[in-house]
């Protein structure tokens, strides 16, 4: 691949961030309509697409092992910037992107706002995450808590609104999902994923990179161009042109 082809891959990327520097004081993009042009995707609805655990023990990895593009979010459920990544920003883009197969999305969960702010409704959405995708409804049951996330000051994952939200997930509730979240049966996974996510960011950054943090088939988006995970347009372009062309994708696009 020469050099040239190399620098309008750069100048791509460039330009998706000078757009959205240019058009921050206005309104976002529409996010693109997520129905459209899916016939003959391979899964019909988030429900279909598989889920599990990573063999690190903390990593939930959904949708085609083989697609191209591999997105690793860090997330604190109880963050509000997480939720408008999730609700008005890239989360769309991606969930459509998944049920087509042109994308695999991994999380790493973290809790970390239950220490800054108080309280524990961190550590009870990831557990019970955890034990939503113990039933394989992790990737609905993420939605539903974004679409109903308290006020990051109010601690509002309680065990009795984890429960009524599980309810909105279509055969999530039971007795296992029920005491799992009860009993915090998975708080040794709230750890353990605390901790990767802490890990994450590095000698630099040793309480972890900040949320929400997207790393794109193995490149950090730097902290600096963060807005591009919520410009659709721009996320839909970047997501494309690294399906396309996966080895010209590097960190120095960014330097």
């Amino acid at each position: 691949m020469g050099n040239r082809r190399r620098r309008s891959v750069a100048s791509a990327v460039v330009m998706v961030v000078l757009s959205l520097a240019l058009g921050a004081c206005g309104t976002r993009a529409k996010a693109s309509d997520a129905d459209a042009g899916r016939a003959g995707a391979p899964y019909a609805s988030l429900d279909d697409a598989p889920e599990k655990l990573g063999e690190d023990g903390t990593t939930i990895m959904v949708g085609d092992p083989d697609a191209p593009v591999t997105v690793h979010l860090y997330e604190d459920p109880r963050c509000p910037v997480c939720e408008e990544f999730e609700q008005r920003g890239g989360g769309p883009v991606l969930r459509d992107a998944l049920l087509r197969g042109k994308v695999k999305t991994e999380y790493t969960l973290a809790s970390f706002l239950d220490d800054r702010m108080g309280g524990s409704g961190s550590k009870k959405a990831v557990n019970a995450l955890r034990a939503a995708l113990e039933a394989g409804k992790f990737t609905e049951y993420h939605e539903v808590l974004y679409d109903n996330q308290p006020e990051e000051a109010v601690d509002g994952f309680t065990d009795a609104f984890l429960l009524r939200l599980a309810g909105r997930v279509e055969g999530l509730r039971g007795p296992a999902f029920d005491a799992a979240v009860k009993d915090m049966k998975y708080r040794s996974f709230v750890t353990a994923s605390e901790k990767a996510y802490d890990r994450a960011g590095g000698p630099k950054e040793p309480t972890g990179p900040g949320t929400p943090t997207a790393v794109i088939n193995d490149v950090r988006v730097p902290a600096e161009y963060g807005g591009l995970l919520f410009d659709t347009e721009g996320f839909t372009s970047l997501l494309a042109l690294i399906a396309q062309r996966p080895q010209e994708w590097g960190e120095d696009l960014f330097t």
